[in-house]
């Protein structure tokens, strides 16, 4: 195979796009990405960039254009890296998405399983209703180019509201009026840092300025300017952030003028919204993409459901309207006051919220023997922790309905529920971000068996009916001879440290993804003995 070479150009064909919205051919054996390609062109690139297992290109001359290809309507496309889509047709765009989860659910889970359909959404523009806008060095307030933290200047975005749009131009007059630095990341000097603007569905806004200390001079004429610019502005904050690294908000605020919060409405239900707090960031397509994981549930009115990740309870309460019992869980202190004042004023009974880490929550919820019968998660796009799928498969829900913002560690993880006796049966997707590259995926897993129970296995030889203990027998065993509890991912790992069949257990020790500490040796060898004293392990 010859190898390719850096400024050589060679003719190929798109055959699909990467995860990033690249465009994607092969030359001689070897994977090239092309930024603004689309599926099915001939086309001639230059080889950009030789990497070890791929390489970066070019468009040259396109030979063929596709029907799907379009002139964007964005003057920055190209330029920021905010949409990855806007040469293509939007049913293109949807096909794109769509074929990527359907890969990662093959390729990474290993699922023969269909992504049923992609939900497109019916207002492809201007729909987000959280934005948030870096400030450069130089004072220009835009979005980062493409990997890299330059700051493209913009005026109008497609995917912003304009009520944000002119927000940030407010803050960036300011900023020039009254000569207020701008905060500059390689030398850590600087005030301003981020603008960031939440949109109500009435037309409200709430701005949050973040900057580098505590305060800034001319405070009252930020507050002037920006509601000048935007009179449904409620409220304008100041967010201290000192730290270094490209986190967005830091934990301090200070009302500048107006009120710290915004309400607003979602699937009939009305929610407050503090700055810090998870909302997603198109509306109209949440409510498509709760009532998929609410189809998915099947909810009667007479189960018990715990939702992890709740934030400031939008699928916790969707659910509660359903269902006998819910438990939301999130670790954002203020998600959890919203979440709870939101239960209150949308006079929902049946709902409880606990603040914690996702992991904690449902190792304690697990060893106070909670068994819900549905378990929602809609984790960040890191995806779950083992231990927290341990956990949950420890609970024995009937179902788990995976609401999901990253294809790849969506199938990184229904690969381990099913090694808990989880099986994938459902998945679709629902285009929660037009014009970008990222979507949203709802999969229902189903317990085709319960770790909790007793398996019973006859051997085929013998005729004998043996019986295998679960990990909750195994937890008893220990908790009663040594005086300690372990959790079932420790119980996983040394099962499979022993070679033990691990169609149940947890893929705890090859998760490098996540911070995991292996199992200490006491419990290594507490667990040792359970198995021992089963007969799973000789002496």
């Amino acid at each position: 195979m010859e190898a390719l070479e850096k400024g050589s150009v060679y003719t190929a064909v798109i055959d699909g796009y990467s995860s990033e919205g690249l465009g994607i051919a092969r030359v001689n054996g070897a994977v090239v990405f092309v930024p603004h390609a689309v599926r099915g062109e001939e086309i001639d690139l230059r080889i950009t960039k030789v990497m070890k297992t791929s390489c970066a290109g070019e468009i040259v001359k396109i030979h063929n254009p596709s029907p799907e290809r379009m002139e964007p309507e964005c003057p920055y496309a190209g330029k920021c890296g905010g949409c990855a889509y806007r040469h293509l047709t939007y049913p293109e765009e949807l096909w794109a998405k769509r074929q990527r989860v359907q890969d990662a659910l093959t390729r990474i889970g290993g699922l023969d399983l269909t992504v049923e359909e992609i939900l497109g959404a019916k207002n492809p523009e201007h729909y987000r209703n959280k934005s948030q806008y870096p400030v450069g060095a130089d004072g220009s307030i835009g979005f980062f180019q493409a990997r890299t933290h330059k700051v493209v200047p913009i005026r109008r975005c497609l995917i912003q509201t304009e009520a944000a749009d002119r927000t940030a131009q407010a803050v960036g007059e300011w900023m020039r009026r009254y000569k207020i630095s701008a905060y500059d990341e390689t030398t850590g000097k600087g005030l301003v840092r981020h603008v960031c603007v939440r949109v109500n569905r009435k037309g409200e806004s709430l701005c949050c300025v973040v900057v580098n200390g505590n305060k800034v001079p001319r405070e009252p004429e930020l507050a002037a300017y920006v509601t000048a610019a935007v009179p449904h502005t409620v409220g304008v904050l100041l967010n201290s952030n000192t730290r270094r690294g490209n986190v967005v908000l830091g934990d301090k605020y200070r009302t500048l003028f107006g009120r710290n919060y915004l309400m607003d409405t979602l699937c009939g239900l009305e929610f407050k919204l503090s700055m810090p707090s998870f909302y997603q960031v198109n509306r109209d397509q949440a409510e498509v993409l709760y009532g998929k994981a609410l189809e998915f549930a099947g909810l009667t009115g007479n189960e018990t459901v715990l939702d992890l990740y709740c934030g400031i309870g939008t699928i916790t309460l969707c659910l509660a309207k359903a269902a006998k019992r819910v438990i939301g869980a999130e670790i954002v202190p203020p998600a959890i006051r919203d979440a709870k004042e939101n239960a209150l004023r949308n006079h929902i009974e049946n709902a409880e919220f606990f603040c914690g880490d996702a992991a904690d929550i449902a190792a304690k919820l697990e060893s106070d023997g909670l068994r819900p019968d549905v378990v929602t998660v809609d984790p960040p796009r890191k995806g779950l922790a083992p231990e927290v799928i341990a956990s949950v498969a420890a609970m024995g829900p009937e179902k788990v309905v995976y609401v999901s913002c990253d294809p790849a560690t969506l199938g990184r993880d229904v690969k381990i529920f099913r090694e808990f006796g989880y099986e994938a049966k459902r998945a679709a997707a629902v285009d929660m971000f037009p014009g970008t590259a990222h979507v949203e995926t709802v999969v229902l897993l189903s317990r085709e068996t319960n770790p909790l129970t007793v398996e019973v296995r006859m051997e085929v030889e013998t005729g004998e009916v043996k019986e295998h203990p679960t990990y909750k027998r195994i937890q008893e065993y220990v908790q009663e001879k040594y005086g300690f509890k372990v959790h079932t991912a420790y119980i996983a790992e040394v099962k499979r440290m022993v070679g033990l069949d691990m169609h149940k257990a947890p893929n705890a020790v090859e998760q490098k993804k996540h911070e995991y500490h292996p199992c200490p040796p006491e419990k290594v060898e507490a667990i040792k003995d359970a198995l021992r004293h089963f007969g799973l392990i000789s002496e």
